[in-house]
């Protein structure tokens, strides 16, 4: 085959990315139909709505004004009831709690994967549990489930975390898992506690996010095929970074195989890019294939315009990877559903 593109399925959108940006979208298109009250804004959005810089570019661009925190809205936005986005990744309870204190007009627009792991937070805390979390340090996401009970959610992000943990045999004891993680990168850190603590408990069902398990096999399977690998998402999302990190892992298993091609030029190698206009032709100097993916939180017209370059860079032939078809819905938030 000649240089080629070889393109992962699934990737881009999930479903509750794409109920989080249908949410704000639905409530600008309300408002442009004459219904914001002058003056303010149609609508707030606490944090961004998901992690992709170009998503939130482009609804601040329609009118959605982004805030860190409730406290900057205000008093009068509070009392015509300019609604607010709760954004994906979900808040804690201390943030609803302020919100209703100040009868703010609250759209929860938490991916109801989240919402699961909330749920079952309060359920173990009722049943007597201890929960350690593995999660990453400072992610909304994270932030948003130990704050359900912070007393009794031990977060952890790595297998070397485990040792400064402490519990007596008798503890009643669950382990629960950041969505955006994957089951690979999560297996070191639940062997270990497994070892330590052997009477730790799984909750029925996973936590892991059926997209961030899908994106992951697909790229491992894209690397494979692959001299490079080109993973469109933004810096700060979390499943994106990750498909790097595996389409890396994959390339690296690769070259490092007897039957390799040499790795020369760009061979071998993981990026990232918010968009095309961020890749190098450096990256592929010596490359016949290259593999294209995108996180949870991409839309796909970023992933449209990095094909095209790269077939301006002669990457004629287009190759599928197709691992599983996904159809998976969430609705839009009950808050909004009444409202309609």
């Amino acid at each position: 085959m000649g240089k080629r593109i070889v393109l992962a399925d699934p990737r881009g959108f999930c479903a509750g990315v794409d109920r989080a940006i249908l949410t704000v979208q639905t409530i600008l298109k309300t408002a442009s139909n004459g219904t914001r009250p002058a003056g303010l804004p149609p609508v707030y959005v606490r944090r961004q709505i998901v992690h992709n810089r170009h998503v939130v570019e482009e609804l601040r661009f329609q009118g959605a004004v982004f805030i860190e925190e409730l406290s900057e809205i205000p008093p009068q936005a509070a009392e015509a009831g300019v609604p607010v986005v709760f954004s994906a990744h979900g808040v804690s309870p201390a943030v609803k709690a302020e919100a209703e204190a100040r009868g703010l007009n609250v759209i929860d627009a938490t991916c109801p994967l989240v919402s699961k792991v909330h749920r079952e937070v309060l359920r173990f805390v009722r049943e007597g549990y201890e929960i350690v979390y593995i999660g990453h340090q400072g992610h909304e996401e994270a932030v948003g489930v130990v704050g359900e009970s912070p007393e009794h959610v031990h977060l952890i992000e790595h297998e070397d975390d485990v040792c400064k943990l402490d519990f007596a045999p008798d503890t009643k004891l669950v382990m629960l898992t950041q969505t955006t993680l994957s089951v690979d990168e999560t297996a070191g850190t639940i062997a270990a506690l497994q070892r330590r603590f052997p009477w730790i408990e799984t909750p029925p069902s996973s936590d892991i996010c059926y997209a961030t398990s899908n994106r992951q096999e697909a790229i491992k399977k894209v690397a494979m095929l692959s001299d490079c690998v080109v993973i469109v998402g933004s810096a700060n999302s979390s499943n994106s970074v990750r498909l790097v990190e595996v389409g890396q892992e994959g390339l690296d298993a690769r070259f490092g195989s007897p039957d390799a091609p040499a790795k020369t030029g760009g061979r071998g190698l993981a990026h990232r890019v918010d968009d095309a206009g961020e890749l190098d032709a450096s990256w592929f100097e010596d490359v016949d294939a290259v593999g294209v993916s995108s996180g949870a939180s991409v839309p796909e017209v970023y992933v449209e315009g990095v094909v095209r370059a790269l077939q301006g860079m002669g990457y004629i032939d287009m190759q599928s990877v197709n691992t599983t078809k996904e159809n998976m819905h969430f609705v839009l938030p009950s808050e909004l559903r009444r409202q309609r």
